[in-house]
């Protein structure tokens, strides 16, 4: 396991000729290149006064300029990605919000964020990828060089990234994760999968969440790996870039698992050609009907971690064989300690069922400028992750839904996990989702949206009696919507919390 404390160190170890960082029809960057690279990208950004604790914000799409230009700033600065699809005004409150010392975009992008910047007087350095060069070569302007100070490396207390959580009930908070936090969490993965030099990650994830920050490029770099960045996930080109880039494993969120098993039984030679180790799943509950229909396709075991935010990431995860994965589980703890708590603040023993809480190397110490959420957010020394759980007598952990999403109705607690797994054992229901609906006398009532597999054909009144068969009648959704998509977040997960509204049941 490495023991880095920085990403200079974290990026040091690894032979200076194995790859680092790769893309599909690119020739990959070096470990040896990625350090020249941060190097660089340490002076431009000294020569524009920017060090240690300054925030720069990075607007760029997927790929391995991305990946790249993420782990070279975060060697000096502390970084914080966008995502390159917001709007004028989401740029307005993410850069203001961020206090941004400097904007990274790529040379000519065309992004709302340059003149955002402009406005409230943000210099902007333009990154220019080298398209002669390896995958994620590129070099940072300093047309904003105020001749800085000698560039100095970031310390294990300063800050590597700051991410904004989702704020689906409230404003987004602002993350900071030290260069201790993601560098431990970075080696917990690593030891979970017990990744190596010979293994590479084909990263689908985007690049500014941090599953893919953390678990694809950072993971794959401190086990002196590769990580391979495509453009962003299609379910389309994914079976050619598994022919081309013949990676070990990859990482995605079950929307995206199913995706690619929809197109699976076409592209079955690609599959028997290019064996995986492993395939990794986590940032939301994997239905344990998909993890064995994946395991199925891809001769594969199929690892299902849980990772968020404030915690660099891993929390838990299952382990590979030998070791036993259980499905509906996100495994034993892996990394932090991972405790289970009442109400009043006591811990509960094994089988109990309460707000899952943890504490580690990789945990946040707090968020930044908001003392009512840290108040809220901590408790003795533990971060409370907002998550209903129980650990089982082997110390595997199942989530039973995020607090805010369970269902109150009239006071009976329904979880939207156990409904959407009951849904899912439907022969002809593809993708489910259970959320609250408003009710003018329980408070709230079970709705459920459903995507079919393709060609099946069933009725809302159907699925609604299967479901009737399977759970009590307070749990069976009363209004079924049968939908082609169900709205997602920008990271591919689904969200609950707001699905009212979307889908005008409110």
């Amino acid at each position: 396991m490495s023991d880095a404390t920085t990403v200079t160190d974290l990026i040091a170890a690894a032979a200076a000729d194995a790859p680092a960082i790769g893309a599909p029809a690119r020739a990959p960057m070096s470990h040896g290149a990625l350090r020249e690279c941060a190097e660089a990208t340490g002076a431009t950004l000294a020569a524009a006064g920017i060090g240690r604790g300054d925030r720069v914000a990075i607007v760029c799409p997927n790929g391995p300029e991305m990946a790249a230009a993420f782990v070279a700033i975060a060697c000096s600065a502390a970084t914080a990605p966008l995502n390159p699809a917001y709007r004028a005004d989401e740029f307005d409150f993410y850069l203001s919000d961020l206090r941004a010392k400097a904007l990274v975009v790529p040379d000519g992008m065309d992004t709302p964020a340059r003149e955002v910047a402009a406005r409230h007087g943000i210099p902007v350095l333009p990154l220019t990828p080298d398209p002669a060069g390896p995958a994620g070569a590129f070099t940072l302007a300093d047309d904003a060089a105020t001749g800085g100070g000698a560039p100095e490396p970031a310390g294990a207390d300063d800050i590597a990234l700051i991410l904004h959580t989702s704020g689906t009930t409230s404003r987004p908070k602002m993350v900071p994760l030290s260069h201790r936090n993601v560098t431990a969490s970075a080696a917990h993965i690593g030891a979970s999968l017990r990744l190596g030099p010979a293994d590479r990650c084909l990263n689908i994830m985007p690049l500014f969440h941090i599953h893919g920050l953390i678990a694809a490029v950072l993971s794959s770099l401190a086990a002196g790996g590769s990580v391979w960045c495509t453009p962003g996930f299609n379910a389309l080109k994914f079976f050619a870039w598994l022919s081309e880039i013949r990676p070990t494993w990859y990482t995605a969120v079950p929307t995206m698992h199913q995706a690619i098993l929809a197109r699976a039984g076409r592209n079955a030679e690609a599959i028997a050609a290019n064996p995986l180790r492993f395939i990794r799943s986590s940032s939301s509950s994997l239905p344990p009907q998909v993890m064995a229909a994946l395991e199925e396709t891809f001769s594969a075991p199929v690892i299902e971690s849980y990772g968020m935010t404030e915690a660099a990431h891993q929390m838990a995860s299952n382990p590979l064989p030998p070791g036993a994965r259980k499905p509906g589980t996100v495994g034993p703890a892996a990394g932090p300690e991972v405790a289970i708590m009442a109400e009043d603040g006591g811990l509960l023993p094994l089988g109990g069922v309460g707000e899952v809480v943890i504490r580690g190397p990789n945990v946040t110490t707090g968020y930044l400028e908001n003392p009512a959420a840290n108040a809220e957010g901590f408790r003795d020394g533990w971060f409370r992750t907002g998550d209903q759980g129980v650990l089982d007598e082997d110390g595997y952990l199942t989530i039973t839904g995020r607090l805010k999403e369970i269902i109150n109705r009239g006071g009976e607690k329904i979880s939207p996990r156990e409904v959407d797994e009951i849904l899912l054992d439907h022969p002809a229901v593809a993708q489910a989702v259970t959320f609250a609906v408003p009710h003018d006398k329980l408070g709230e009532d079970v709705a459920a949206a459903v995507v079919l597999e393709d060609g099946a054909e069933a009725a809302e009144t159907e699925i609604r009696a299967f479901a009737g068969t399977r759970l009590a009648d307070f749990k069976v959704p009363r209004r079924l919507l049968i939908l082609d998509e169900i709205p997602k977040g920008a990271t591919g997960k689904l969200q609950r919390i707001g699905l009212a509204e979307k889908l005008g049941l409110a």
